[in-house]
Order: structure tokens, then C-alpha cells, then sequence
């Protein structure tokens, strides 16, 4: 197996995002949604663990010490999925995202009577270099589905963790302590997500082109 162009390191922060094949949907309903999210809290901490079928990511009480990645922002979109991550544990990234992406081919390949692979190829990584490059991956995964044209408004908007960051969300399965402490309050990082609205859009093609990712 060929060595991974970037490697995942203990203790450093990655953008992770993959897409269904040849962009195809991958979430198509309301619970399709959900299940990815359950699914994210499940396998962010290894094992022991209830079983799936009984498992909340708000009520089932886990040891958060055995984190093998924290999870610090998240967007799930039609057709693709961001993060942004902290590898906790050597080689957790890749099984977290390994987990994570077969638990959820296996659910949609049953839902829907149907064979293959979901996502394409091996999920995509960039490495986090700064703290500024943090703070714009945040706001850029936060303004995904405004950018992407998905919603007007992104308090409309559920499948992401912004409702998290701006404080009206109680399914809270992210550490936001690294983004939120740079900030005076929730409503101030709110502005500075928003504030890049019109700017996220014209630089569509910008964003392409760094990431390597058509969506």
C-alpha cells in the first residue's frame, strides 16, 4: 500500500473530506443525516462501546479519554462531507475515517439494495500549518452550504456544526475550545463566519483549485 502524501501526526490538526462517486448523493434524507452524525460520535472514541442499534451521542456516557481524534467542526453536504480534525491517537484519522466510511456504505448498500463502493477513492487530507489557516478552515467549513448554494441561511441549515459554534445547538459532539477561545463570544465568531459570505462565493474556483476537490 502506497504511504499517504500526508502524513497524520499526533497532536496536529487536518481538513478531511471525501465525495460520493462521480458525485453522486450520498445523504438523501432526514435520517440519512442523522446517522452519519451518530455514526461520527461512535467511532471518534475506540472501544469499548454499547452497541450502535443503543448508542446517543447526547445520552450514552463514553470515556472521553480514549478520543482517538476530536472532532472540531463538520459539514455534511449532499454529495460530500468536511471535518476538521485533531489526530488524538497514532493512526486515528485514518480509522476514524475508515470506520466511518464503511459503517455508512454498508447502511446506504442495505437501505437501498445495493453493491459497490459509496465514497470516492481514499478520502482527501491537508494539514493545518497555522493558526490562521484553523481559523479560515473553520469558517470556510461553516460557510459551505451558503458558498455551495445548498441554503440561504445557515441557521436553516442542520447538518453542520455551526449551530454548535453559535450556541444554539445541543447535540454537541465537537471540541470548540481551540476556535471559540480566539474569540469575545459565540456572536463574535458568528460575524466572522458571515462576514466572508460574498467572498466564499467568488472564490469558488479558488477553493477548487487548492484542495484538489470539485464538489
Amino acid at each position: 500500500m502506497p504511504l499517504r502524501a500526508v502524513p497524520f501526526v499526533k497532536g496536529e490538526y487536518y481538513h478531511v473530506f471525501n465525495r460520493g462517486v462521480a458525485k453522486m448523493q450520498i445523504f438523501n434524507v432526514f435520517y440519512d443525516y442523522k446517522r452519519f452524525i451518530k455514526t461520527m460520535a461512535y467511532y471518534s472514541i475506540e472501544g469499548p462501546k454499547p452497541k450502535f442499534s443503543i448508542f446517543s451521542p447526547t445520552t450514552t456516557i463514553l470515556d472521553t479519554k480514549k478520543k482517538i481524534v476530536e472532532i472540531i467542526c463538520y459539514c455534511l453536504m449532499p454529495n460530500h462531507f468536511h471535518f476538521l480534525l485533531c489526530q488524538i491517537r497514532k493512526g486515528g484519522i485514518t480509522e476514524f475515517v475508515s470506520k466511518l466510511s464503511n459503517s455508512y456504505t454498508k447502511y446506504i448498500n442495505i437501505k437501498k439494495n445495493r453493491v459497490g463502493p459509496l465514497l470516492q477513492g481514499d478520502f482527501k487530507a491537508v494539514h493545518v500549518d497555522t493558526n490562521e489557516q484553523l481559523l479560515h478552515l473553520s469558517r470556510y467549513i461553516h460557510l459551505n452550504p451558503l458558498v455551495g448554494f445548498v441554503t440561504r441561511d445557515l441557521d436553516f441549515y442542520r447538518w453542520s456544526s455551526y449551530h454548535e459554534y453559535v450556541g444554539n445547538d445541543t447535540n454537541e459532539i465537537c471540541d470548540k475550545k481551540i476556535i471559540l477561545d480566539q474569540f469575545k463570544s459565540k456572536e463574535d465568531y458568528k460575524q466572522f463566519v458571515l462576514d466572508q459570505e460574498d467572498y466564499g462565493k467568488q472564490l469558488e474556483i479558488i477553493k477548487h483549485q487548492l484542495l484538489d476537490f470539485e464538489e
